[in-house]
């Protein structure tokens, strides 16, 4: 007996030296991103000592078993080597994701789940993008490096060629309770506690500061939490059908006494081109035509990545679940975009990407979406322009853009997604030095990008299609991060600029204060076009007076209205703000603003259920 118990204090040690190590990578990851989060606190520290022993106690239920098995063949040496081996291997996989994620944090603002790491189209950019961030982060590397060699050197080991002990009936039966109790002690701590239900990725929430939600968790808790669960959208009943529509209905009903204007439609999809790199001497050009166009700015972006903003943009189709809708098995409902709604107006469709084909699942989406041609590095002909890396920068792609767009029967409908503000933010050797730096890593690849945009729009005006087309710039999502403090809330982290330009008229112009997002543009476009059509948009036209926002991130929803923000999670109001008067997001409102938060929550689970129940049941389109 005496050497069974040597094995339950053996596992006990190694459970307790990877716990050690999820809290040392924590620090890391809260140190290396300390502008992202505020401060860390006593509560932080024992939310994520719960998550981690969840993490912890799920991957190592095997282990607990290979253990404390009953009987002698566990003391050889050599089944103490393997079962230290796959122990270490194991865990050491799992440690890994929490280091990757100290970096793939400021890209996507949340912890990575397995349907991030395994979505169909990001193949490519992983193994292109993985020299250039070891390369980049050369730090972290060799910090795992450390962590790997000191975990197997720590590893205790059980005493070599223990003595056989004879083994009765009774030995049998008490070695087997103490292993059926180690397995349930493990089940409760992966679980979270005796609560109904197992912790969630959402309970993140309840401990410490609004944005300290991901310093909570642990990426390994994410990926295993995530691995079985087949979709990321509950099964909500807030309203009975008719009550759901008198609260909240999707479907928009555009009408006009004008004739449609046939007008081309052009929406450019800036990459990473958040507020934070706006107005602060990167982007002359497009603050110069913010001035001369109709512009949001109070504009927001309705995800954290760029997969979630062309259904977004293109298709109104927000990114309320915690895998993109592109890469979700909902990805080949129908839907019904702008591309088939102008295309019945007589317009010709196409969508360009720089990148590689297939990245990001566009193409995909864009035959789902019913464009009628895609453009990505296989089709640009031009002078020779890769990256290196990701595709072809986009001044040439933009020169090529124009060339195209004028081989275009009109009207044209056509999107254009930039690329070269994307992580390695790569400028052309004969550019280096000509842009000025900046404060953040992104923003010289920012002025690169915001020059080549005003090439476009040089080799644009001399076109006979200029003056007959609305041009859509947005951002596809902020960057990984702002150098002051309103760019880090959770209203910063989504803030982007959204503008509406057309050359000729000149009437339309000037700043819109209203909430607007992503989502909103679709309708927008269509209302400004004079177009009659019926469709699903969870957004609203620009001439609405409805005045809310809607994103998601990690099982939270940030709703906006008005002055104020609300957020919710599991089901509850966890914060109330005036994010117009506290743009820190410090006094939360909740209790002074009860009556608002009734009202608010109404709403916002009126909209949960509508956009849960048409994605479930394949209902975006009439």
């Amino acid at each position: 007996m005496n050497n069974y118990k040597k094995c339950i204090v053996l596992f006990l040690k190694r459970f307790l030296l990877i716990a050690l190590i999820y809290q040392f990578s924590r620090l890391l990851f809260y140190f290396l991103n300390l502008n992202l989060f505020e401060p860390f606190t006593f509560q932080t520290f024992l939310g994520g000592l719960l998550f981690d022993f969840a993490a912890i106690s799920y991957l190592n239920i095997p282990f607990i078993i290979a253990h404390l098995i009953p009987g002698n063949f566990k003391y050889n040496n050599r089944y103490q080597h393997i079962l230290k081996i796959s122990f270490y291997s194991a865990n050491l996989l799992f440690i890994a994701t929490n280091f990757v994620d100290i970096i793939y944090y400021r890209f996507t603002g949340r912890r990575s789940t397995y349907k991030m790491i395994t979505a169909k189209g990001m193949e490519h950019e992983v193994f292109g993008l993985i020299p250039s961030f070891l390369k980049e982060f050369w730090y972290i590397g060799i910090l795992f490096i450390i962590i790997s060699i000191l975990f197997w050197k720590l590893i205790p080991d059980l005493n070599k060629n223990p003595t056989p002990q004879h083994l009765t009936k009774r030995d049998y039966f008490i070695k087997s309770s103490y292993l059926i109790l180690s397995i349930t002690v493990l089940v409760i701590l992966g679980r979270g506690g005796f609560q109904k239900k197992p912790i969630k990725i959402v309970d993140g929430i309840k401990y410490g500061a609004l944005g300290n939600t991901a310093l909570v968790l642990n990426t390994p808790f994410t990926i295993l939490t995530t691995i079985a669960k087949k979709e990321d959208l509950d099964n909500v009943n807030y309203y009975s059908s008719k009550e759901l529509k008198s609260i909240y209905n999707p479907v928009i009903s555009l009408q006009s006494d004008k004739p449609a204007t046939k007008k081309n439609v052009v929406i450019l999809i800036l990459e990473s081109f958040g507020n934070e790199n706006i107005g602060r001497g990167q982007t002359p050009f497009l603050d110069s035509l913010i001035t001369k166009s109709y512009y949001f700015k109070n504009g927001f972006a309705n995800g954290k990545v760029s997969i979630d903003a062309v259904p977004s943009i293109l298709s109104s189709i927000p990114s309320l679940m915690n895998n993109s809708f592109i890469s979700s098995s909902f990805s080949l409902n129908k839907i019904n975009g702008l591309p088939k709604i102008l295309k019945k107006e007589g317009y010709n469709t196409s969508f360009f990407h720089g990148a590689f084909n297939g990245s990001q699942n566009f193409d995909q989406y864009t035959k789902i979406a019913g464009f009628d041609h895609y453009f990505g590095k296989d089709q640009y002909t031009g002078k020779e322009a890769f990256d290196g890396t990701w595709g072809i920068f986009d001044e040439e792609f933009l020169q090529f853009y124009a060339t195209k767009l004028s081989s275009f029967q009109q009207p044209f409908f056509s999107s254009l997604f930039t690329i070269s503000s994307h992580n390695p933010y790569t400028i052309p050797e004969k550019y280096k030095g000509k842009f000025p730096k900046g404060t953040t890593t992104i923003q010289e690849s920012i002025a690169y990008t915001d020059f080549a945009l005003r090439e476009f729009f040089k080799t644009a005006k001399n076109q006979s299609w200029y003056n007959n087309t609305l041009f859509v710039i947005s951002a596809d999502h902020t960057s990984s991060g702002g150098d002051i403090d309103i760019d880090k809330t959770n209203i910063g982290k989504f803030r982007i600029p959204i503008l509406f330009f057309d050359p000729s008229n000149p009437e339309f112009m000037g700043i819109n204060e209203k909430n607007f997002q992503q989502i909103d543009i679709m309708p927008s476009i269509l209302d400004y076009l004079n177009i009659k059509t019926e469709m699903v948009s969870f957004g609203k036209s620009y001439k609405s007076p409805k005045n809310f926002v809607v994103y998601y991130l990690q099982g939270t929803y940030h709703y906006i209205q008005d002055d104020y923000y609300l957020v919710f999670a599991d089901n509850q109001t966890n914060g109330l703000y005036n994010w117009k008067k506290d743009v820190l997001l410090k006094n939360n409102l909740m209790q002074q603003e009860k009556p608002r938060v009734k009202e608010y929550e109404k709403f916002l689970k009126a909209y949960i259920q509508s956009f849960n129940e048409r994605i479930t049941n394949n209902q975006l389109a009439f």
